[in-house]
Parts: C-alpha cells; sequence; structure tokens
C-alpha cells in the first residue's frame, strides 16, 4: 500500500499544477481528439443524399377589400361565427397523389412539412412535392370572455404560401434555391413543453388557445436544442473549437466566464424567423446576438402581416427577395417555432440571384420599408410582454 501525504501549506501548489497540467496538456489533447472526430466525420459521411430544389413560392397577399381597421376587428370578434359547410371541405387530387396533413402542429408545420418533403424526396425519383402552409383564424377566433385567451383574436392573421420542391435533376437550372438541411426538435415529452400552449374550454365552455408563464423559458430551452444540432452542420471550425474551449473551461472551473454563443452569421447569409410577436423577436435577436439588419425581414412581416402561423417565414423569404438581397451562393436560414413545443430549421442556397417579381407580395409597397416601429402606431394597439416572473 502507497499512501501520498501533502502538507496544507503545500494544497495550493498541489492543486495549481494539476491545473496547469490540465491547461497544457489534457485541454489541447481533447481539442485535437475534436478535430480528429471532425475529420473522420467529413472522411467517412454515408452515401450522398439526393439533391432537391426549392422551384419557387408564392405567398397569399389578402385584397383590400379583407381589410379591417382595429375597431371592426373588435366588434366583429363579440359575434359567433356561423358554421363552415362540408362543401367548403371538399377537394379532390389525382389518385397518384400522395396527400399528408400536418395540421395541429402550430407555427412550425410549415417547416416540418418541408423536412417531410424533403425526405419523401430522397426516396421517390423524379418527383415533385408541393407543400402549402396556412393560418385561417375564421375557424379558431375566441369567442368567449376570458381575458387570458384572447390573444390569438389579437395577433393572428389570415395568410398562406404554397412551396413547390423537385428532386430532378434537370431543374436545377430553373430552382431559386437548394434544401440543404433541415433539423427537427420537438420536446412534447416535457409536460411543462407539452402545455406551455394548449387549447382549452373556459368556464362557458367554449375553446380557445391557453399561454401559461413558461413559454419564454420553454420557447428558449428548445430553440437551443435545435441550434446545437444545426451548429454541428452548419458552423465553421473556428466556432465550434470556440464554443468547445468554452465548454472545457466552465465545466472544469477553470475562469468564470459566460457560455459562448456561436456567431451563426458567419455560416449564415440571411436569417428569418417566425414572427411569433415582439417579445419573441427581441428574445432571438437578444440570444443570438444578431443585427437590426439580421432581424429586419421579421420585424417588417410581422408589422405589415402579423402572424400569419407557419407561412410567416415566407413571408419574411419574400421580404428579403424584394429587397434585392438574395444573392447566387447565398445561405438561407429559416427558424420556426410553436406549440408542442417544437423547433425546425431550414437551411437553403440560393441557386441564382432573385430579382423581385410582381407576383411578390412586397412588390407594391416595398420602398416603402422598412418603417421606424419606435414612432410607428403597430400592427395592433397592444404590446404582449413576458411575465417577470419566468
Amino acid at each position: 500500500m502507497f499512501r501520498i501525504t501533502i502538507a496544507s501549506n503545500d494544497l495550493p501548489k498541489f492543486i495549481a499544477n494539476r491545473l496547469s497540467l490540465f491547461t497544457n496538456f489534457i485541454a489541447p489533447v481533447l481539442v485535437c481528439l475534436t478535430l480528429a472526430m471532425l475529420l473522420l466525420s467529413k472522411i467517412f459521411k454515408s452515401k450522398p443524399s439526393r439533391k432537391v430544389f426549392l422551384l419557387d413560392f408564392a405567398c397569399y397577399k389578402p385584397p383590400a377589400s379583407q381589410m379591417w381597421s382595429k375597431e371592426l376587428t373588435m366588434e366583429r370578434a363579440r359575434h359567433h361565427f356561423t358554421n363552415l359547410s362540408e362543401e367548403t371541405l371538399l377537394y379532390k387530387l389525382g389518385d397518384e397523389v400522395v396527400s399528408y396533413s400536418l395540421s395541429g402542429m402550430g407555427c412550425s408545420a410549415g417547416l416540418a412539412a418541408i423536412g417531410l418533403a424533403k425526405q419523401l424526396l430522397q426516396v421517390h425519383r423524379n418527383s415533385y412535392a408541393l407543400v402549402v402552409s396556412t393560418e385561417n383564424i375564421t375557424g379558431n377566433r375566441y369567442l368567449g370572455k376570458d381575458r387570458s385567451m384572447i390573444l390569438i383574436n389579437c395577433l393572428f392573421r389570415v395568410g398562406g404560401a404554397a412551396v413547390l420542391l423537385s428532386n430532378k435533376p434537370s431543374d436545377r437550372h430553373a430552382a431559386k434555391y437548394q434544401l440543404i438541411h433541415a433539423v427537427h426538435t420537438n420536446t412534447a415529452a416535457s409536460d411543462l413543453s407539452y402545455n406551455c400552449i394548449s387549447s382549452v374550454e373556459d368556464a362557458e365552455g367554449l375553446v380557445g388557445v391557453a399561454i401559461s408563464k413558461s413559454l419564454m423559458p420553454v420557447a428558449i430551452k428548445t430553440i437551443e436544442a435545435n441550434l446545437t444540432t444545426l451548429g454541428h452542420l452548419v458552423l465553421p471550425v473556428s466556432e465550434k473549437i470556440l464554443y468547445i474551449a468554452n465548454y472545457i473551461a466552465r465545466h472544469f472551473n477553470l475562469e468564470k466566464i459566460k457560455p459562448y454563443v456561436p456567431d451563426f452569421m458567419k455560416a449564415i447569409d440571411h436569417i428569418v424567423t417566425h414572427v411569433g410577436g415582439q417579445p419573441v423577436l427581441d428574445e432571438v435577436e437578444r440570444n443570438l446576438k444578431l443585427s437590426k439588419i439580421d432581424m429586419e425581414a421579421s420585424r417588417m412581416t410581422l408589422y405589415r402581416f402579423g402572424n400569419t402561423s407557419s407561412s410567416s417565414v415566407w413571408y419574411g423569404l419574400a421580404y428579403t427577395e424584394a429587397k434585392g438581397r438574395i444573392k447566387k451562393g447565398d445561405r438561407v436560414w429559416q427558424i420556426a417555432f410553436g406549440s408542442g413545443f417544437k423547433c425546425n430549421s431550414l437551411i437553403m442556397k440560393a441557386m441564382r440571384d432573385v430579382d423581385l417579381e410582381e407576383k411578390n407580395p412586397w412588390s407594391d409597397e416595398i420602398d416603402g420599408f422598412p418603417v421606424d416601429l419606435m414612432s410607428s402606431d403597430g400592427a395592433f394597439p397592444f404590446d404582449f410582454k413576458p411575465s417577470k416572473k419566468i
């Protein structure tokens, strides 16, 4: 048996020597092993997947005849809507068309559907996929008196988008974008996540949407999980090294430093986020350390079209296109999040320069944007802030 005895006055020196050993030897070894794993993953990567192209997309722009004033909106909210007839729900597609419905998946359903279509196009050769994302507040308006459930009447607006995808090599030259990555994160296994946004009945039996105070922390946790997976796929090696070094330093308490937030804009040229509301956009901007120009498309979409749920990211991309900012080779990041709680990210590469098009929903008014939101009345006279008790 061996026994090592250290005098009390030698203990600080002993700890310092061990920390020096870690800093000078163990930490560099861990970094080298990480780099080796990244290199091996590139060498032994799986068989290349079939390329999927986004040929084009279109957003619905409601005509002026459907425009309501704020006063009329509140007045109509007090009255019941008549039930829709069965005829309004009938449609017919060819027998060879396979249809999938992702309704009920919240505001992230649009990008979730793109991810599903991308997977389907990996196994069905020479095929097209049409993804339709829509938000219809008519059938979801809350007609009760519980003020905590009236948010859906205040923020959501009618909107929709249709996206055409193809895996035909011959469509490459006609495509706007190539789909690179689709990352899906679902934390519904947690009761806190599942119940943060839910459809419930009020005391009078009327159905509405209830939002708990846990929404913001749940959203941040889910988005962080999604970014962790996405970062492995898109971040440059330099950002990965900085993140790993920061993690090691914090894990072993070598230094009192804050967690390192990777700069995703070193791998991305444009970002379009779901326009869940002003507080949501503020949190995304602050946590990802984005600039005002990075958030411009999303903020202007919220101001002009409101929250159109799963289709909002396409209105944001249409804004960026209308401004003439999409150039060949640019990487576009769309990120959406919603009830469940779920978060979806889509990375696309522009196949060509995209100019302002007549069918773009912003085409006849893009010169008036961006607007100064600080001096504007906004799209609705209420400002929903997260609870300070969260």
